[in-house]
């Protein structure tokens, strides 16, 4: 007989229910729920295996969030019409779920674990993403796979000044600030977001507003544990232990480490100075030395390296490069550096360094971003690449992996904060390689990329800059040091690294992972003043090297210009079958996009040279302009009759230019007097408006013989 269901249900405020739900779906899975508001309900599973593969040294946890498109009522738009790889978007997700619940796992647990979060009901105006989390770690909770804490995550926007907890699509796409925050019911693990310019005291209080409802959604999870009955963890089997064999690598090793930590040498040689010593260590095991020894014996050491360097800093206020707390390394930029791309910068900052191009494109290289339930266009796109040869090493090359897309993204979100609007026309794409790499090169994207938008001629308005920062903290004795520009190094061994990204007068970006429990907000808000001086040190800088976008776009660029016409002339711009427009692309040489607007045509033109441009705008305004009489304009000849000629004096609109029109001299014939392709200037004289017939007039713009008076006065 089928086990009965389990749910509980609660508000997350304004009336809006929230119910998990355990024991229908997916009962062979080790823990298995539903979260469901409003027609969104998202699946999500966890299952562990038993015990550890054989000499399995680091936590496997596979974290994979997809959305399933019949969840909308729609078929994928790919060839095979099912779904493939996780998009860019599912990725992202994922990011944030694997962020949140990784420092949830004791640290002696090494059995793979898998968390699959699958979208199967969509709802247009609830945000998936946001509840994800929640269902991944219930499903978490009700299993009996061991995790030191339940945990959730509440995405928090501000609409017209007031803070909302998982606002609806329609709400966050008015939002000024958008994070998704990840915590337990006493400290934060994970923020992910971006704003507009808001300021650090904004921030926290966005942070303290989501942990409140995070913490209601951690009591619903633990009554939905209760209710279950979930008798309690799981064993594991745990890796063995050495007291002995620990001392021994301390006493050998310590004071070793501590001199080369100390050195202030570059990123390398630090590096060969730990694994010469490493190496010492395990020669001085002796030959006898059976490899699982060797192998506990280098765990120890990567333990002792750890501890050692983490008190040097606390203690002796010194890192491992030499500099000072909040202290940013050397900068170096330059613009323009590259002669084909549309812009092009240069950003190193000490061993991080980030060679990033702009290119300018048409509207048809727009790209399509799809998920269940939103198909969407987007005009900025921006690629990060982090090739082996940037940190020295070797390794295959393989398509952008979830850090890729991740880091590329921060970058994305906190560049596009400063982007125009819609009426910009251009498709702008930048690309980020990073050459060299030893902290952070995603804020070294930004910094390149602002540099780069700004040598390119797009109209940015001000730099967004951004530093990674790092956090260590002693339980002991309450000590703590924060870090401005972290190092790789200082990155693995920190208790918290943050990211923040803007321009000077506040926040664009953030990106923080915090690994430890009880983080004061005092602290927090101590640790972003001090990122918000080394941003401002950083761009500071960037205002040296560039301070304002080139005024117009580089000469091998393509030229643009947009033009709004009456929505009834857009056929006329376009022909029939696409006569005219392909016309004017072939003649000119140009690019043009016409798209519907309301009750107007939006005409975008690009050309790679400014001629061709000219001469397409002047040819649609031809096309829609209305005919004025008392205008003046150059006319070619089209046709030649005994009566006159035939002229046509806008694209599109021809007039008469009678025989008594074309000079104030009586003319017996046309014979000689005009000319096919010839150019004249006429004016317009009167309009049948019955015909719709043009009467045009040459002479009457030639100088009047004396005595002679005007037979078609204006």
């Amino acid at each position: 007989m089928l086990s009965q269901p389990i749910s509980v249900t609660f508000d997350i405020g304004g009336g809006r229910e929230v119910s998990i739900e355990t024991g229908r779906l997916a009962r062979q899975a080790d823990g298995a729920v539903t979260v469901r508001q409003g027609n969104c309900i998202i699946l999500a599973t966890v299952v562990a295996n038993k015990e550890p593969k054989e000499g399995q040294s680091f936590f496997p946890l596979v974290v994979d969030y997809n959305e399933k498109f019949a969840a909308a009522g729609r078929i994928p738009g790919s060839f095979f019409k099912r779904e493939g790889k996780l998009s860019d978007y599912e990725v992202l997700v994922s990011r944030l779920i694997d962020r949140a619940l990784r420092p949830l796992f004791p640290e002696d647990y090494l059995c793979d674990v898998q968390v699959l979060i699958t979208l199967v009901s969509s709802d247009k105006e609830v945000m998936p993403d946001a509840l994800a989390c929640l269902a991944a770690s219930a499903a978490l909770a009700v299993s009996d796979v061991p995790i030191k804490e339940i945990i959730s995550e509440v995405r928090i926007g501000r609409v017209d000044g007031q803070f909302i907890v998982n606002p609806s699509r329609t709400e966050l796409a008015k939002a000024d600030l958008d994070f998704i925050i990840g915590a337990t019911d006493k400290n934060l693990m994970m923020v992910e977001g971006e704003a507009d310019e808001c300021s650090e005291e904004d921030m926290v209080k966005a942070l303290e507003i989501a942990h409140e409802a995070i913490r209601l959604q951690i009591k619903a999870q633990e009554e939905l544990r209760a209710k279950k009955g979930v008798a309690g963890k799981r064993d594991y089997t745990k890796p063995v232990q050495n007291p002995e064999l620990q001392q021994k690598v301390a006493d050998f090793a310590k004071d070793k480490i501590y001199q080369i930590s100390r050195s202030a040498s570059a990123k390398h040689d630090r590096s060969d100075a730990i694994d010469t010593l490493k190496d010492e260590l395990i020669t001085s095991l002796g030959e006898e030395a059976e490899d699982d020894v060797k192998k506990l014996a280098k765990k120890y050491f990567d333990d002792l390296q750890w501890e050692v360097v983490r008190n040097m800093i606390l203690d002796d206020r010194i890192r491992l490069d030499g500099r000072q707390l909040d202290q940013v390394r050397p900068l170096n930029m330059e613009i323009d550096i590259l002669p084909s791309p549309h812009g092009s910068a240069l950003f190193t900052r000490g061993e991080t360094q980030s060679l990033t191009t702009v290119t300018l494109g048409t509207p048809l290289d727009e790209l399509l971003v799809e998920s269940a339930a939103v198909s969407d266009y987007t005009k900025f796109i921006l690629h990060y690449n982090f090739p082996p040869f940037s940190t020295g090493e070797v390794k295959m090359m393989r398509a952008p992996g979830r850090r890729e897309v991740g880091h590329g993204n921060l970058a994305m979100r906190s560049l596009k904060k400063m982007m125009p609007g819609n009426e910009y026309p251009y498709t702008v794409r930048i690309v980020s390689d990073i050459l060299e790499s030893n902290g952070s090169s995603s804020m070294a994207t930004v910094c390149a990329g602002s540099l780069a938008l700004m040598d390119a001629g797009v109209p940015f308005p001000k730099h967004v800059g951004g530093v990674a920062m790092g956090l260590i903290t002693r339980g002991s004795d309450g000590k703590y040091a924060i870090l401005t520009d972290i190092l790789g190094d200082e990155d693995h061994l920190g208790d918290m690294d943050f990211k923040v990204t803007g321009t000077r007068d506040g926040i664009c970006g953030v990106q923080m992972d915090i690994k430890i429990d009880g983080l004061a907000m005092s602290t927090m808000r101590e640790a972003l003043e001090q990122a918000r001086k080394g941003r401002l040190h950083i761009l500071d800088a960037m205002y040296e090297c560039t301070a304002e976008a080139r005024s117009e776009v580089k000469p091998h660029a393509p030229r643009m210009e947009k033009l709004f016409i009456d929505k009834e002339f857009i056929g006329a711009v376009i022909g029939p079958q696409g006569k005219i427009i392909q016309e004017i692309q072939r003649e000119t040489g140009t690019t043009i996009n016409i798209e519907e607007v309301g009750n107007y045509g939006e005409v975008s033109v690009f050309s790679p040279a400014k001629e061709g441009l000219e001469k397409a705008v002047a040819w649609i305004k031809g096309i829609v302009a209305v005919p004025e009489v008392g205008s003046v304009y150059e006319a070619t000849v089209k046709g030649i009759k005994e009566f006159g000629a035939f002229v046509e004096f806008l694209p599109g609109k021809q007039g008469l230019l009678h025989i008594s029109e074309i000079s104030w001299k009586r003319l017996e014939t046309m014979e000689g007097v005009l000319k096919e392709g010839d150019v004249v200037k006429v004016k317009l004289i009167g309009i049948d408006h019955k015909t719709g017939k043009f009467k045009l007039s040459r002479k009457i713009l030639m100088p009047k013989p004396e005595g002679k008076r005007p037979e078609n006065p204006a």
